[in-house]
Order: C-alpha cells, then structure tokens, then sequence
C-alpha cells in the first residue's frame, strides 16, 4: 500500500467516526425531545386536570350561592300568610299589587313575628273580627285597640269590602283626614261592610279557613266588644 492509499483509508475511517458520532448525538437529542414532550405532555394534562377541578369546585360554589338567592327571592315572593289562632288556622292572601305598601309591611311585621302571642281584642258578630295590637299581650283588656309599631301606613284605598276581606284599622277621619292606616292592627270582614268601602285600605282576603274566622265571630264577648276568653294568633308566618 502506497502513501496515498494509507491516506485515503485514514479519511475514509475518520469520516465514519465523524458520522457515526453525529448520528449518536442527534439520537440523543431526539430522545430528550420526546422526554421533554412527554413531561410538558404529562404537566399540561395535570394543569388542565387542575384547572378542571377548579372550575368544578367553582361551579358547585356558584350553585350553592345561587340556590340561597333564589330562596331568598321566593320568600320575598310569598304572597299567603298562616294565621295559627287558638281556634284554628286561618290562610290570607295579600294583594301585593293593589296595595302594595300594605302588603309588605304585614309581611315584614310576619317574619318578625311580630304577631305571635297577640290576640283578636274586637269581635262584633255580623261585622268582623279585629287583631294586631301589640296591647294585647298584657293582661289589661282596658288598652287593647290602642297600640301599634308605632307607625302609620299611606292609604291605598282600592278594593272593596266583601266576605273574608282583610283591612287595616285607623283613626277616625277628625285624627286622621288622610285615612292613613294603623302600623299593624287589621280587621277581617265577617257580614255586612260596604259602608266602610272607600275608607278603609283593604289589603288581602281569606282563601282558606273562613269556618275558623266565624267560630271566633261567635264567641262571648265583653262591653268593649272585647272575647272574655282570650283567642290567640299563635303563630304567624308566610307560605
């Protein structure tokens, strides 16, 4: 062998190891991209796996405030109001349109509970039966019909007097020339009362338990119109 063929053999060997070596690193970096593909792969999975999770929890938060809300709004929504009486249950719808104002601050005063424990202090058969006064609860008979939350409520004098109607007491028109209502005291009509149609703001109607309205009609009374045996709203509350 020549000079020049040792020479050639040599280039021909370092050409290969030249080669081989390039394709070995290019491997290698291949394999390190696809590890690195991988792991981004597997972390972008559990990002979203994550992210997922949170928008669940996020979700479920979202419902649960959302469930509240609406049951605040149904109950602001409630229009029938239980009357628990010692003689039974007496079911009153408010005409929240007709007389708006009155409608919610006997809802206001209902949720308060501000009736419960008051009595039906005026009971006049043919007529109606009056409760509200927070004088009641005492034992002296002598100032029930006086007492209130110690407000008045703008007149919304629309609908008619009728069977079952459910109205707001007042002053005399001498006190009281706007026909402004009392804070809390109502009467519900049991006979006779067109006369007081245009004077008095009638506000509901007794949708269910009206047996229970004349069994209290009919029981004895005092000579302030007064039950000598005291009949008591129990309980007062929305549906």
């Amino acid at each position: 062998m020549n000079l020049f063929q040792k020479f050639s053999v040599s280039c021909v060997v370092m050409f290969s190891v030249i080669l081989f070596g390039c394709g070995e690193k290019k491997t290698d970096t291949t394999d390190t991209q696809k590890k690195d593909n991988v792991t981004q792969n597997q972390t972008q999975t559990q990002t979203n796996q994550n992210t997922q999770t949170t928008e669940k929890k996020d979700t479920v938060q979202t419902k649960k405030e959302d469930t509240t809300k609406t049951t605040d709004k149904e109950e602001d929504k409630a229009n029938i109001v239980i009357l628990k009486t010692s003689m039974g249950e007496i079911q009153i719808e408010l005409y929240s349109k007709d007389a708006p104002q009155h409608a919610a601050n006997f809802k206001k005063l209902v949720k308060n509970k501000f009736y419960n424990g008051l009595t039906f202090h005026r009971v006049i058969q043919g007529f109606m039966v009056q409760g509200g006064d927070p004088n009641s609860k005492d034992g002296d008979k002598s100032n029930d019909g006086q007492g209130g939350p110690g407000y008045t409520i703008p007149a919304e004098i629309k609908m008619k007097h009728e069977s079952g109607s459910v109205a707001a007491a007042r002053l005399g028109d001498e006190q009281n020339p706007k026909k402004e209502s009392s804070g809390s005291q109502f009467y519900i009509v049991t006979g006779k009362a067109s006369h007081l149609d245009g004077e008095y703001t009638v506000f509901g109607k007794v949708i269910k338990g009206m047996d229970v309205v004349m069994k209290i009609e009919k029981v004895k009374v005092d000579q302030m119109n007064n039950p000598v045996d005291k009949v008591v709203i129990e309980k007062a509350y929305l549906k």
